[in-house]
């Protein structure tokens, strides 16, 4: 695979760039060939090699997305070690449950981080979460800044290890079924599930989805603004892109700083031809109007691409015509961390061939998607709608849950036997295009990132003086959907205000700032079923305001519950001017 990814272009072509790094700061690009990323990768791998990283050992990677955090990536799978990413937005506590799910030996790291124009402090973080976690031999921190961190004999200076190392390392063979990696996803239920994802099949998929569905063509510079926290910045920063030769920016900062150009003056300043994005950026940018888009010169874009949830109208027509200025095919793509790569998009199709807005709507070769119904029986013909399977494997997908394999196929091969469950429900059209309508478990997409309800749950459940909790996903004008927590408090509790703020801190350190409920509402009860099992459905009909039809309340253990909650909410609407 690392072979596939950096030597055979080295032999070609080793001045190629592989990597332009947008570094935080506007107009610091970095541009890294195809031979400086094999010595860095190499260099890497030696130095994991001397602190006894062996085949098959599981390292961390907490760092923003940077040159050394892709040769980091590389360094593990050229000497077979299995490398779990975790997004440098998490928490120590969150860092630390998948540091000891997955049982990594080693962490590698940046001294801080920076985005935004502010200074993220991981070092401070990692050494909170290993404190915990007795199987970290070594902890590797490389420097993004001047300053200076406290170093314990665990600890690594990276660069300096990286200088004195061979600048070759032979990769390791691999068989195509081992493990590439791991990355940890939510589910309906509180703990996050560690994906994984192995060599040959994966980097195929990546490869393959990579050059189709966005037409990349040798010599473009293709511009995917994910994190390499999340499966997007995997398959389409790093494995896609590095396996066809191409290359990939990696873009440090954020949509707005130093203001709300930024994406489109990187487009004009790097020349991008394909732009990889999310909806929930861009209906943050569409806010900002017009005139920061058009005071760059766009004309290198020839395709944009929408990932990490469906667009909506709004945002589609927007990126359309002015960020491509109605020239640029754009792309609604359709995967998931468990698919690894694109199985939905409009592209790649017949020459020319129809894209409705804001509709993922053809499968990608080898992908047969089926609806199915409430009664588990394939839906015929078009014009339908039901629970979005795939009927057949394709090389990408997900081969287990890591430590946990009867969890893999209960979540996505129990609901429909003999199908891949997605959890998410489409449409097919009249014409027979998918369209996706969004997650059927508890599960909600925020700003892109997904995020199981039981996972706040979870976290907000610490609380002394908060024995029940059910947060609902709602419609967010820029985050797609956010959290709405209703909260039960203790009899004696008097400072309501008091809890709502520690909630919040506590949802932010469990988990990280991005889950922080938007609204936290104290209720006397939840509704009920007499089974004990909280009617989530009617909450989201009381946030959503659809009131006048709450169907079938009768299985709830005290229907009157019903109004109580309503009248709460109409008070903390008026109080809090929703």
């Amino acid at each position: 695979l690392a072979v596939n990814c950096l030597d055979r272009h080295v032999e070609k072509s080793p001045n190629r760039v592989a990597l332009i790094w947008e570094r935080d700061e506007p107009g610091t690009a970095v541009h890294v060939t195809y031979r400086e990323l094999l010595d860095l990768t190499c260099r890497l791998a030696n130095t994991l090699k001397k602190y006894g990283i062996q085949k098959g050992d599981k390292v961390a990677i907490y760092m923003p997305v940077s040159p050394l955090s892709v040769a980091a990536m590389l360094a593990c799978a050229r000497i077979g070690a299995v490398h779990t990413v975790v997004f440098a937005g998490f928490s120590a506590e969150s860092l630390a449950g998948r540091i000891m799910d997955s049982g990594c030996k080693a962490v590698i790291t940046y001294n801080q981080g920076v985005r935004g124009g502010r200074i993220i402090e991981l070092k401070t973080t990692v050494d909170e979460a290993v404190k915990n976690c007795p199987s970290v031999k070594h902890v590797f921190v490389a420097q993004r800044t001047d300053s200076k961190v406290q170093m314990t004999d665990r600890d690594v200076p990276l660069e300096e290890e990286m200088a004195k190392a061979a600048s070759e390392c032979a990769p390791e063979s691999m068989d195509s079924e081992d493990m590439l990696f791991m990355l940890y996803t939510s589910g309906s239920t509180g703990k996050p599930k560690g994906i994984v994802h192995t060599q040959a099949g994966y980097l195929l998929y990546a490869a393959v989805t990579h050059k189709y569905v966005f037409d990349y063509q040798q010599g473009d510079v293709f511009g995917c603004v994910a994190d390499i926290g999340w499966i997007t910045g995997h398959s389409y920063v790093v494995y896609g892109p590095l396996c066809n030769g191409a290359t990939s920016v990696l873009f440090e900062s954020t949509p707005v700083y130093p203001d709300p150009g930024r994406y489109w003056e990187v487009v004009q300043r790097l020349k991008i031809n394909q732009f990889y994005g999310a909806p929930t950026a861009i209906r943050l940018l569409l806010n900002y109007g017009e005139e920061w888009v058009k005071k760059y010169d766009r004309s290198s874009l020839k395709t944009l691409g929408s990932v990490g949830e469906p667009i909506n109208h709004e945002a589609w027509q927007w990126f359309y015509h002015v960020v491509g200025e109605g020239r640029c095919t754009l792309v609604d793509t359709w995967w998931q961390t468990e698919t690894g790569g694109i199985c939905i998009a409009p592209r790649p199709s017949e020459e020319k061939a129809e894209i409705v807005p804001a509709m993922a709507m053809r499968p990608f070769f080898g992908i047969v998607p089926v609806l199915m119904d409430e009664n588990g029986k394939v839906i015929e013909g078009n014009d339908v709608s039901g629970a979005l399977c795939i009927a057949q494997p394709w090389p990408g997908m997900a081969r287990t849950i890591y430590g946990d394999h009867q969890r893999f196929v209960d979540a996505y091969f129990k609901a429909y036997p003999g199908y891949y469950f997605t959890g998410d429900g489409a449409y097919r059209t009249k014409k027979g295009y998918y369209q996706i309508t969004g997650r059927m478990d508890d599960v909600i997409n925020i700003s892109g990132h997904r995020l199981g309800t039981a996972e706040i749950e979870d976290a907000m459940a610490d609380h002394p003086d908060v024995p029940e909790t059910a947060v609902i996903g709602f419609p967010h004008k820029i985050k797609g959907e956010g959290a709405f927590a209703f909260i039960v408090l203790k009899e004696q509790t008097a400072h309501a205000d008091r809890v709502k703020e520690e909630l919040k801190t506590i949802v932010a350190s469990k988990i990280a700032k991005y889950a922080v409920p938007d609204h936290i509402l104290v209720v006397k009860r939840l509704p009920k079923t007499r089974s004990g099992k909280i009617m989530r459905r009617l909450l989201r009909k009381v946030v959503t305001e659809q009131s006048s039809n709450m169907g079938d309340v009768t299985t709830l253990d005290d229907p009157s519950v019903v109004k109580e909650i309503l009248d709460a909410y109409q008070k903390y609407k008026e109080k809090s001017s929703l």
